[in-house]
């Protein structure tokens, strides 16, 4: 497999100005795509938008990678981010990384290019742990993160269990599992007075913390408990650790 011979012959591909040995091209006016050679030149670095399309912020993403390819796609990670990036007009502080076995694009029509490209795209640092199991990288990129969407919000990372006794509700899996901001945010107020309810959540870098009601707010987590504290600044510390800057 050559990925240049490949990208080259795509219909409509067109050198993407600024960057050596890329190109860009679309599928209709909605779907746009480009796409680099790594140093080597037997891999990928393909990143895409989906409605808005902005050339200069994929040859910025392009670029980037190729100068982080090591850490982005070097080992073996289903999905890498590399903080440090930035692009007049975005808030994008990163750029992030999945593995073929991730993403599966080509798979139809160049199942060969697949095995080898790898879809970068601008990302948030809170977005990504790096510890991401195969199926969490898929439920991120393929659910959670909508990467080709180029004037997206950040998603942070965020894996939580709870349970409340009072509202029958409470995670169904043995563990933490991924989940969006909105929802701990939701349940933590729900806990107000249910004795034997908690929330845990665990950022992406490991951190873990857990809230329950004991007479009053409690915080269990950094190997101390804290009281006292009020509904506002609970949900403040929440929003603050799952948003951890890097």
């Amino acid at each position: 497999m050559d990925p240049i011979t490949t990208l080259a012959g795509f219909p409509n591909a067109a050198p993407l100005a600024g960057l050596d040995r890329a190109w860009t091209w679309s599928l209709g006016p909605v779907l746009h795509f480009a796409g680099a050679v790594t140093a080597d030149g037997r891999r990928l670095l393909q990143t895409n938008q989906r409605g808005r399309h902005d050339a200069g912020l994929a040859r910025e993403v392009l670029a980037f990678a190729r100068q982080h390819e090591d850490a982005l796609i070097g080992d073996g990670r289903p999905i890498a981010a590399v903080r440090g990036f930035s692009a007049a007009g975005y808030a994008f502080d990163a750029v992030a990384a999945t593995a073929p076995e991730v993403h599966g694009h080509h798979r139809a029509q160049n199942p060969d290019l697949t095995a080898v490209t790898y879809i970068v795209f601008p990302a948030f640092a809170s977005e990504v742990s790096g510890r991401e199991s195969l199926d969490e990288a898929r439920a991120r990129y393929l659910k959670m993160l909508s990467p080709a969407d180029i004037g997206r919000d950040a998603v942070p990372f965020l894996k939580m269990r709870f349970d409340n006794p009072r509202t029958g509700g409470g995670s169904t899996n043995p563990g933490r599992a991924l989940t969006h901001p909105r929802l701990l945010h939701q349940e933590i107020p729900q806990l107000e007075g249910v004795v034997g309810g908690f929330a845990e959540w665990e950022n992406r870098v490991g951190d873990v913390w857990r809230v329950e009601w004991d007479q009053g707010w409690a915080l269990i987590g950094g190997g101390e408990e804290r009281r006292g504290l009020s509904l506002d600044d609970l949900l403040s510390f929440a929003d603050t650790t799952v948003r951890l800057a890097p």
